[in-house]
């Protein structure tokens, strides 16, 4: 496979990154003990910068995880960076057709920061696999979820704060996350 041609390479400052922004990236997750497998910086579709340790190489494919995870939370990044939203809002603000009312403290406390963190508050991940059984909305079900811990006490690995990130996302754009990230990250290859 010639990954090569899928995407145009360039120079980093011939698409507005400093070289020495990138070397201090790769210098301190080295410094942290980050163990990188590879590693691909892409800007306005050219690719600026690639590389993989050993014994990786890029025509080995490798398994990715949680990848809705970081799409999800880097469009929270970009909505934030936009002004659309702050880590501090609360869950429920944006859902105000759910009756706030039988909302208890825990959840009107739920906000953006502790979905990313995944730290909602929940004793038991809620995961796609749960949601795909329900009828009723994937949103409804994870504000009908009890929290058992505050929000903050407690990391739990949580595919549905991805989800009601998405859900946000969708809410303050007007756009689905794969509407909002295309003109913004995701690449289309000819």
């Amino acid at each position: 496979m010639n990954y090569e041609k899928r995407l145009p390479r360039s120079r980093p400052e011939e698409q507005g990154i400093c070289s020495s922004a990138i070397t201090g990236f790769l210098e301190t997750a080295e410094k942290q003990g980050l163990e990188l497998h590879s590693f691909m910086l892409v800007r306005h579709g050219h690719v600026v910068v690639e590389g993989w340790w050993s014994p990786y190489r890029p025509e080995h494919p490798r398994m990715l995880f949680s990848l809705t995870k970081i799409f999800t939370s880097t469009a929270v990044g970009l909505a934030l960076e936009e002004g659309r939203l702050t880590l501090e809002d609360k869950v429920c603000r944006f859902f105000p057709e759910y009756d706030r009312n039988r909302m208890d403290p825990r959840k009107s406390a739920l906000s953006i920061r502790h979905l990313l963190t995944m730290s909602a508050g929940q004793s038991q991940p809620a995961m796609g696999a749960d949601f795909r059984r329900k009828e009723t909305s994937w949103v409804k079900h994870f504000l009908e979820m009890p929290l058992d811990h505050d929000p903050s006490e407690r990391f739990v690995y949580n595919g549905g704060a991805s989800h009601m990130l998405a859900a946000i996302v969708q809410k303050v754009t007007g756009q689905t996350l794969t509407e909002y990230m295309q003109p913004r990250f995701l690449v289309r290859s000819a």
